[in-house]
């Protein structure tokens, strides 16, 4: 018999094949064909630049500064979930380190996206496992206070649904709502295929872009 645990991870995700598709793209790109959308408070970043993530999300809420029901988390995620805290942005004390990071690498998941703080930072960010915080701080935390898993959460600003995309890099992550991803992607597609031609286009010597002048007609100001 499943614990309710085990019952709150139990959730449509977004599929392996859309995570790979999203996995191709910048977060910066797939914001932009969002609607400027979706994108966690810039002080969630990860602890290497060369870190990236992609993956369905099982979002988490706790107090500041206890991390219980992030352990419950971590012990019934799915191979690729990628673990989403809402720890309020507290910085105070650390809600996990190398331990828990271990123990989810060896749980095959996809990453942790923490609003809170991380410790043991020297040697995770020499390893490949992608790991999200909002801070550091050498403070454990407590593991005492209830809160919630596999219900929707508010990340640094952002809502996230169980099964929405996750995609992180060096510039932060964004979150996509899953009934939304394929829209998405096809129109990342389509703006990595016109930012192409740009980029060929300043090569060629053509430095001024070519809705500068129209934009500066909308905003009532004199052309180049």
């Amino acid at each position: 018999m499943k614990s309710i645990y085990h019952e709150a991870a139990e959730f449509e995700r977004v599929s392996p094949a859309q995570v790979e598709r999203a996995s191709a793209f910048q977060a910066a790109i797939l914001c932009d064909v969002a609607g400027r959308r979706g994108t966690l408070h810039g002080r969630i970043q990860a602890l290497n630049p060369t870190m990236k993530v992609a993956g369905p999300a099982l979002p988490v809420e706790v107090r500041p500064g206890d991390n219980l029901m992030f352990h419950v988390a971590l012990a019934v995620a799915k191979p690729g979930d990628v673990i989403i805290v809402d720890g309020k942005g507290d910085d105070t004390c650390a809600l996990f380190g190398e331990l828990m990071v271990s123990q989810a690498a060896a749980a095959r998941l996809g990453g942790l996206i923490v609003d809170a703080a991380v410790r043991d930072t020297d040697t995770l960010s020499d390893g490949d496992f992608p790991v999200f915080a909002a801070g550091r701080n050498p403070c454990g935390p407590t593991k005492g206070l209830a809160g919630t898993i596999g219900v929707a959460v508010s990340v640094g600003g952002v809502s996230v649904q169980p099964g929405d995309l996750v995609v992180g890099d060096a510039d932060g992550v964004v979150v996509i709502p899953r009934a939304n991803v394929d829209t998405v992607l096809a129109e990342a597609e389509k703006k990595l295929a016109s930012e192409k031609v740009r980029l060929e286009e300043i090569s060629r010597g053509e430095l001024v872009s070519p809705w500068l002048n129209d934009a500066l007609k909308n905003a009532g100001l004199a052309p180049l």
